[in-house]
């Protein structure tokens, strides 16, 4: 009798779909639907229909319904399981002297697309806007470390959701603020933001449904590598 409630009691258990929404899930599908409206997936007008739908839902099913027919709901990884990365690169490891340098002085400048994303890359932005965005890039090496300063103007940092994302910095009546991410490879490629915004703002979080996939292409490199070397012999 009593296995016959434990199973019953089983049964009745809530499935994911069913359990309350936290602040977290309606922000992740806020950062779905508006990555879909910068990429013209969906307009305006239903972008604003589907994020006050996301707002007044009350479960994690009733949040999946604005996203089911977008890409990114079908590219998130069905386990997260994180890898722990330092906050800081360990002295010495990453050069001081910058790969490249975006500046908008009373302009904007963006470095996006497909591009090589070296060591150290520095961000100003005095009275413009800075767009930084390697959710497409090539990432030769897995420590990144990207410079940004604001003085009243805004500096954007977009990265892969794959990957690990820390930040140090602060806000001189400015806001600061970077999203922390953990990969659950620990070969991904960690990107350290350090910065100050001065009456300006700083801003890096992760591109929904944009992965980096050179991490498998090093590792196959790497293979291939080893096995021409055993050959050679």
């Amino acid at each position: 009798m009593d296995l016959q409630k434990h199973a019953q009691q089983e049964t009745a258990a809530p499935r994911v779909t069913e359990l309350r929404a936290s602040d977290a899930d309606r922000d992740r599908i806020a950062d779905i639907l508006r990555d879909a409206l910068g990429e013209g997936r969906v307009t305006a007008e239903e972008h604003a229909e589907r994020v006050e739908g996301v707002l007044n839902a009350k479960t994690v099913g009733e949040l999946e319904v604005f996203i089911q027919d977008l890409p990114a709901a079908h590219q998130r990884s069905a386990a997260p399981a994180y890898t722990p990365v330092p906050p800081r690169p360990e002295s010495g490891a990453i050069p001081a002297e910058a790969d490249a340098n975006v500046v908008a002085v009373f302009s904007s400048a963006a470095r996006k697309g497909r591009w090589r994303a070296g060591r150290r890359l520095h961000a100003y932005a005095v009275f413009g806007t800075v767009e930084i965005d390697l959710s497409e890039a090539i990432f030769e090496y897995q420590q990144v470390v990207i410079k940004a300063v604001s003085v009243l103007g805004d500096v954007q940092i977009r990265v892969p959701e794959n990957v690990s994302l820390r930040g140090t910095g602060g806000g001189v009546l400015g806001n600061f603020e970077v999203d922390t991410l953990d990969s659950v490879d620990s070969e991904a490629p960690v990107v350290y933001v350090d910065g100050w915004a001065v009456l300006g703002n700083v801003e890096a979080r992760p591109r929904r449904g944009k992965l980096v996939a050179d991490i498998l292409d090093r590792v196959h490199q790497k293979v291939d590598r080893t096995l021409r070397k055993h050959l050679d012999r």
